[in-house]
């Protein structure tokens, strides 16, 4: 997040798109809430009449997919009748007149048919925004999840640049980290093409500065994302697949083709307890959970906070540092740790970001990197003064349909997400007996008209297929969805949501997965 979670209450207007908040980050959620009840005005862009919809001021119903065609409709609007934030514009970015060029052509009435939504609903979103002095974005999956998701969220930064929202508080581009420590782990390198603290594994300098501190060789090969992970494994290009605290035979896409990988692979899987991924691994290291081991997780607004230990691990557990360790000095780097602040030590020492953060100082309460000296208090909000790169870079994104969509025969399309008494696969909600009594099974979404046209009860157990397969699940009658639209919570092994998604239709640039369009029919079940 450019901004920080309290600061959606001092936004005079919040535009929540690809996030259903109340449910998926219910603290945030309740914030947006306060908010709104304090004179807020809020904005919500969902293909689903989710719960905030009800406390919006304009609800944009769009189709799935089309979350840039509604940003260029509302930067459209925005320019056309002045309210775009002039002055900051000229001192602080560049890019505008190419940015100008697209979006002209995309009126609300074009962008009402793309988006399946009414022109007015567009310009009084545009309005609502472009007046406000501080507005916030909120965003999460449901924009990135895309084949073309890195460009829906540059389409959100048009918006923010354009009317000056960025740098200061109450403002920003928000997105919503979807699990505890997905911050962290991006901060410590967990992606292929940086190393600690987003720094270019393709850089001669910053491989020279690990080596150094590392006292050893490196890679400056940019790596592979999880699925061409999977696409190489299930080819033998991928020899051996190390799984630690993910269960992608439920979470990822394309189910049936990551069962292929990991029965191609070697699988080392590192967790809490025996996933539905665990039961296809060779080798399965018992780790310790966050109750059990000493650390620091970093949250969604950018603030590592300590993490201590309050039970000791049942049975062969370990802390997950002790099992990297133990592993490396068997593979032979002969480098021991004695605890976890040692550890964050050396983080400080290689990460800028992080350089004045010590154990002591966030002792009580966590501190928002980046934090470069250690007089230094935390960084509230980014983009201060002026955006970091020195100039705010406008990108003139356009609209391109996914490739799942306008196949006659799987004419319905599926979105997929989350709900409130599940969390990610059910690792650890799933073995709790009062929040499976709340939502124990999978369901579809689908619009009345639609189950009388397919002569589908509320609670059947229909059939759902895409080209990658086929599941059972319940179906849910409801109009929160529109006639062409169904939803699935991804949570489940049984009735799959993610049996039917696209593995292959990747984002160019960060090779994110289609999860949230997929082409589907739905079947009823005829008795033999």
């Amino acid at each position: 997040m450019t901004n920080s979670v309290a600061e959606v209450k001092q936004a005079d207007v919040i535009f929540i798109t690809g996030s259903n908040t109340t449910e998926s980050h219910p603290v945030i959620g309740a914030q947006v809430r306060q908010a709104v009840k304090n004179g807020t005005k809020l904005i919500v862009a969902d293909p689903r009449e989710i719960d905030l919809a009800q406390d919006a001021d304009v609800f944009l119903k769009i189709k799935p997919g089309t979350s840039i065609a509604l940003s260029n409709a509302m930067l459209n609007v925005i320019f056309e009748e002045g309210l775009e934030d002039k002055t900051y514009i000229e001192e602080n970015t560049e890019g505008i007149e190419e940015l100008k060029k697209v979006v002209q052509k995309y009126t609300p009435e074009m962008a009402g048919e793309i988006c399946g939504v009414k022109p007015e609903d567009i310009r009084a979103a545009a309005r609502l925004y472009g007046q406000g002095v501080r507005g916030s974005i909120l965003y999460c999956m449901g924009i990135t999840q895309h084949h073309n998701g890195t460009e829906s969220v540059m389409s959100l930064s048009n918006l923010a640049l354009a009317t000056g929202n960025l740098g200061k508080e109450g403002t920003g581009i928000n997105p919503l980290r979807g699990q505890n420590n997905v911050q962290g782990a991006c901060d410590m390198g967990a992606l292929p093409n940086v190393m600690p603290g987003y720094q270019q594994v393709t850089n001669a300098e910053v491989i020279n500065k690990f080596e150094k501190a590392w006292n050893t060789k490196l890679s400056n090969n940019v790596g592979l994302t999880i699925p061409e992970v999977m696409h190489k494994a299930a080819h033998g290009d991928v020899k051996m697949i190390y799984i630690f605290g993910e269960n992608p035979m439920v979470s990822d896409p394309d189910t049936h083709h990551v069962e292929e990988a990991l029965k191609n692979s070697f699988v080392v899987v590192q967790d809490l307890f025996l996933t539905e991924t665990a039961e296809l691994a060779d080798v399965v290291l018992p780790a310790a959970s966050f109750a059990e081991k000493d650390g620091t997780f970093v949250n969604t607004e950018r603030r590592v906070q300590r993490v201590r230990k309050a039970v000791n691990s049942q049975g062969e557990a370990k802390a997950d540092w002790m099992i990297f360790m133990e592993l490396m000095n068997h593979l032979g780097y002969d480098k021991q740790y004695k605890n976890v602040e040692e550890i964050f030590e050396e983080i400080r020492q290689v990460t800028p970001q992080y350089a004045g953060i010590s154990y002591d100082r966030i002792e009580d309460i966590g501190i928002q990197w980046p934090c470069p000296t250690e007089d230094h208090p935390g960084t509230k909000f980014l983009h201060t003064g002026k955006p970091a790169r020195g100039a705010g870079l406008f990108m003139a994104v356009e609209h391109v349909e996914s490739s799942e969509l306008g196949n006659e025969e799987y004419p319905l399309i599926l979105t997929t997400g989350r709900i409130l008494y599940q969390y990610h696969t059910r690792t650890m909600t799933g073995k709790t007996e009062g929040i499976n009594q709340m939502a124990p099974e999978s369901y579809i979404e689908m619009h009345p008209n639609l189950a009388v046209s397919l002569g589908i009860t509320n609670g059947e157990t229909v059939k759902v297929k895409s080209p990658r397969g086929e599941v059972r699940t319940k179906a849910k009658v409801t109009k929160i969805v529109d006639e062409n639209v169904v939803f699935m919570p991804f949570h489940y092994f049984e009735g799959a949501a993610n049996v039917l998604t696209n593995g292959t239709d990747l984002d160019k640039y960060c090779k994110i997965p289609g999860l949230k369009v997929t082409g589907v029919k739905v079947v009823k079940i005829i008795a033999r």
